[in-house]
C-alpha cells in the first residue's frame, strides 16, 4: 500500500532515541475517558541546516533553579518510592554530584532556554542527564548518539544531516530544538507529559496501542501501571528523580551549583569554512574544547554547508565575531585551512578528500602539485597553504 508523505514522516519519527517501534497504529478510535486530538499536522523537515535556536543574549549571570523548578509540570518528590530511591543513589557522593552537576550547567542553561520558547515541561531539561549526562557521545552501527541518544533514522525524520563527515545529532542547538518540536507533538496528542516520556522512550506508536487497550492513565500512581517494558518505566522514574533533586537540594545534602554569565552558551555565525584550529584562535580558547562543543563536525573544519554557525561560550563569542569580520574585510582566504597532512588511504579521491576538509579540488591540486586525479594509497597530500 502506498503511504502518504506525511504519515510516513511520522512513522519515522516515532522511533526514538533509546528504542523504537515499527508496528502501525491501529485505525479503531482510542478508548479513553478523554479525547486524544490527532497528531500535530506538519511538513516535511528542510534539507537545509536548521537555523541556530540560541538567543544571542543571554543572561549576564545567573541561577537557573528555581526558574527551572517554577517551570516543572509533573508530580514532586513523593511520586514513589522509586523515584526517592533513584534520587538519592544520584547523589550518593554529594561533592561528585555537584562536580558533575557544574561541569554540564553551560549545556543545561542553553536547553533550559529551548523549552521555555516551546513551553515544555521544565523536568524535559533534565533530560539529556538521564540519556547521556549531557555529554556529547558519538556512536557508530545504526546506534544513538549525542545528548539527547537520537537514532540514525530518526535524525533523518528530524531533518538532523547524518553522514561520514557530519552527524547533526551532535549540534547541540539544532538536536535540541528538533527534540523540544517532538515532545511538544507527544503533549499535543496525549495531554499528559508523564505519557510524553514514554513515547520518546518507547516510540509514539507502542504508546498509542497502550492507550487504545487500556486507556489513558490516572493521576496515581505516578508512574503508571502499563505493560511496557522495565527500561521504559525506569527512565520515567529517574527523570522525576533528577527532577526531586533540583527541587529540593538540601534534601539531598546537595548545593546546586550557579552559571557565570560568561559561561552561557550563545551560536555565533559562520559565513566560509574555516579551521577548528583556526576558530578557536579567533576566539581566544582552547581548539579542544571548541570541538568538543561543536562535535557535529568529524573532521577538522568547520563545514557551512552542514552548519552556519558556532557554538561557544559566550566570553569568547564577540572575539570570535569581530575576528570574523575582520577576516571577511580583509579578504583573508576563508577556504585556506591550517596546513595538515591527509594519508590517502582506500576508497580516497580529491573530491571526497577535498570535502572532507571543506576545501576545493582546484586547492588540493596547487598545494601538492597534481596534474591529473591519480593517487596511490599511502600518498601523502598537503591540505593548506605551506607556510
Amino acid at each position: 500500500m502506498k503511504v502518504r508523505p506525511l504519515r510516513a514522516l511520522l512513522l519515522t519519527a516515532s522511533i526514538v532515541l533509546a528504542a523504537c517501534s515499527n508496528v502501525p497504529p491501529r485505525k479503531s478510535p482510542i478508548p479513553t475517558g478523554e479525547p486524544v486530538p490527532k497528531p500535530l499536522e506538519s511538513q516535511p523537515p528542510p534539507a537545509a541546516p536548521p537555523a541556530p535556536p540560541a538567543p544571542e543574549t543571554p543572561p549576564t549571570a545567573s541561577d537557573p533553579w528555581d526558574r527551572l523548578r517554577r517551570s516543572f509540570a509533573m508530580p514532586d518528590c513523593e511520586a514513589g518510592p522509586a523515584v526517592l530511591a533513584r534520587a538519592r543513589r544520584y547523589t550518593r557522593y554529594p561533592k561528585q554530584f555537584e562536580s558533575q552537576l557544574r561541569a554540564v550547567l553551560p549545556r543545561l542553561a542553553y536547553v533550559q532556554q529551548a523549552a521555555a520558547r516551546y513551553g515544555i515541561a521544565g523536568e524535559f531539561v533534565l533530560l539529556p542527564w538521564v540519556e547521556s549526562h549531557f555529554r556529547p557521545l558519538t556512536s557508530r552501527h545504526n546506534r544513538p548518539a549525542g545528548m539527547w541518544q537520537i537514532m540514525p533514522i530518526t535524525a533523518g525524520a528530524m531533518g538532523l544531516r547524518v553522514d561520514g563527515h557530519y552527524d547533526g545529532r551532535l549540534n547541540v542547538p539544532a538536536a535540541t530544538d528538533a527534540v523540544m518540536k517532538l515532545l511538544k507533538q507527544y503533549h499535543a496528542q496525549f495531554h499528559d507529559w508523564r505519557v510524553a516520556d514514554y513515547a520518546y522512550n518507547a516510540g509514539e506508536f507502542t504508546i498509542r496501542r497502550i492507550i487504545q487497550r487500556h486507556g489513558l492513565p490516572g493521576a496515581k500512581p505516578v508512574i503508571p501501571r502499563w505493560p511496557v517494558r522495565k527500561a521504559t518505566r525506569k527512565h520515567l522514574i529517574k527523570l522525576l528523580a533528577i527532577a526531586c533533586v533540583v527541587r529540593e537540594p538540601a534534601r539531598f545534602h546537595v548545593s546546586l551549583p550557579a552559571l557565570p554569565g560568561g559561561q552561557h552558551l550563545v551560536t555565533v555565525k559562520v559565513t566560509h569554512p574555516i579551521s577548528m584550529t583556526m576558530a578557536a584562535r579567533h576566539a581566544g580558547m582552547p581548539t579542544k574544547k571548541l570541538k568538543r562543543l561543536n562535535s557535529a563536525f568529524r573532521g577538522s573544519m568547520v563545514d557551512t554547508r552542514a552548519s552556519p554557525y558556532l557554538l561557544v561560550p559566550k566570553r569568547h563569542a564577540r572575539q570570535l565575531r569581530e575576528a570574523l569580520l575582520e577576516r571577511n574585510r580583509d579578504g583573508t582566504p576563508a577556504m585556506a585551512p591550517t596546513p595538515t597532512t591527509h594519508r590517502v588511504k582506500r576508497g580516497d579521491s580529491l573530491w571526497k578528500i577535498a570535502r572532507q576538509y571543506a576545501v576545493q579540488v582546484s586547492q588540493l591540486k596547487r598545494w601538492n602539485h597534481l596534474q591529473g586525479d591519480t593517487l596511490k594509497i599511502g600518498q601523502a597530500l598537503l591540505v593548506g597553504a605551506p607556510q
